[in-house]
């Protein structure tokens, strides 16, 4: 084989990605360098087969910080290769890792280093298109349907009687996913690396999600109480802002028929200083959205922007919005509440049964956000914030359809679409139950594993 390719993180879990594509007589190539979490393990720098200045190229996949957030690390250990990324990936990967640095004990002026160097060595490349590294190595990012900017990368590695290609997925994503363009097929290839965080399930309908969130906020609000909903920063965030623009939009038309628009005049405040950022950031990168946001923003409907979405900046601003009486709908970060300001408003509102919280993604073992599933239905149930216990009074939803990782069907459905099948899949990205469920499925179907 004319390469050697050893998995750094993200083999046999969820997080950390990294793989390390090393060619024979030609460049060493990195693709992903993420933080891992929770549980799952991390290699450090000394256990890998080559020095971080060794590594000519860095591919990243997307912005998330369980494929990107190493990065600062590997710049310090002494990286100084091309860091390579499709356009959105790269203007979203300082503003990602600027947030997350602030979390090490770097000083602002190392912080301001390393967000220097990343910009430096970063270039962005067009989608669909082939491109050529040094010895004859060539590479092409296809849209992967995960979060703006995410790809998968085809590479073609010269071989001494034919070519070698293989494709890292990077996360797919859904179809149908807001402001997202559905993932590209794939091209053929001898080797593929692929993702399989749900592959032993699929996931509740997304065609009437919109419809299940007016619902349930028509419902929540109809108190006059607060709903919290715990958000990631990047591409959650932004799912929600779009989905209830158009709950809105569908409400000014209903209204105008004289059907009454229960939600027109509540405030949805995004109280993320980093969610609003990735905001902005999707604001102007309209050109990578799908046709139906395309439309909307010819029309003069900006999908991700209505006249009753606030934006909370300052912590003084959030002091005050942590006092503002209902109804009103709060978004704000973390996902799983693991940090970040939706811990005042839960520590705030959570004992008031007039507030709701709406889950719209996985809460992991340990996190608060399981906690409060777990205990909130419980009679005089708690959850520990901030050192205190705090009674969970509020009503809890989980809203399902809110992934962005493919499921199974949609994984084995992206496989099915390569021009013919690969020489060999390696599974990564997934526990054991999701990989070994996913293989099950592909043997079946005649695929190599």
């Amino acid at each position: 084989m004319p390469y050697s390719l050893t998995h750094l993180g993200g083999e046999c879990s969820v997080t950390g990605s990294a793989h390390l594509l090393q060619i024979k007589s030609g460049p060493t190539i990195l693709v992903d360098c993420g933080l891992s979490m929770g549980n799952d393990p991390s290699v450090p720098f000394s256990e890998w087969p080559v020095e971080p200045a060794d590594i000519d190229y860095l591919f990243l996949t997307h912005a998330h910080i369980d494929h990107i957030g190493r990065v600062p690390d590997l710049i310090d250990a002494g990286f100084t290769g091309e860091i390579l990324c499709s356009h959105p990936t790269k203007a979203l990967l300082v503003p990602m890792l600027h947030d997350a640095m602030g979390f090490s004990n770097r000083s602002k002026d190392e912080v301001r280093r390393l967000e220097s160097v990343i910009e430096e060595l970063s270039w962005g490349f067009e989608y669909q298109q082939s491109f050529r590294l040094n010895k004859g190595v060539r590479f092409k990012l296809g849209r992967a349907g995960h979060i703006l900017g995410s790809c998968f990368i085809h590479f073609t590695i010269p071989g001494e009687l034919k070519p070698c290609r293989i494709l890292f997925s990077g996360d797919l994503g859904c179809r149908n996913s807001p402001i997202l363009c559905d993932p590209d097929p794939p091209d053929a290839c001898d080797l593929l690396i692929m993702e399989s965080t749900y592959g032993d399930r699929n996931h509740e309908a997304r065609d009437d999600r919109i419809e299940r969130l007016e619902t349930a906020l028509n419902r929540a609000l109809a108190d006059g109480g607060k709903v919290f909903i715990p958000a990631f920063s990047l591409g959650r965030t932004q799912e929600l802002i779009y989905e209830i623009d158009r709950i809105l939009s569908a409400q000014g038309l209903r209204d105008t028929a004289g059907q009454g628009s229960a939600l027109q005049q509540i405030p949805v405040f995004v109280d993320s200083p980093l969610g609003l950022e990735i905001t902005n950031i999707y604001s102007s990168l309209s050109e990578f959205w799908d046709q139906e946001s395309k439309s909307l923003f010819k029309e003069g409907d900006h999908p991700i922007d209505f006249k009753t979405l606030f934006a909370v900046k300052s912590y003084r601003d959030h002091q005050k919005a942590l006092t503002i009486p209902g109804p009103s709908v709060v978004i704000a970060g973390s996902g799983m509440c693991t940090g970040g300001r939706i811990i005042d408003h839960l520590e705030a509102g959570l004992a008031d049964a007039k507030n709701d919280v709406f889950f719209v993604g996985y809460q992991a073992k340990g996190t608060l956000g399981r906690q409060i599933l777990k205990y909130g239905p419980r009679v005089n149930g708690y959850a520990w914030i901030n050192g205190e216990k705090v009674y969970i009074n509020a009503k809890l939803y989980k809203l399902g359809g809110y992934s962005a990782h493919a499921d199974q069907h949609e994984l084995v459905q992206w496989v099915e679409e390569m021009p013919e099948k690969p020489g060999m899949i390696k599974l990564v990205h997934g526990e054991e139950e999701a990989r070994s469920a996913l293989q099950k499925v592909l043997e079946d179907r005649g695929y190599r594993l």
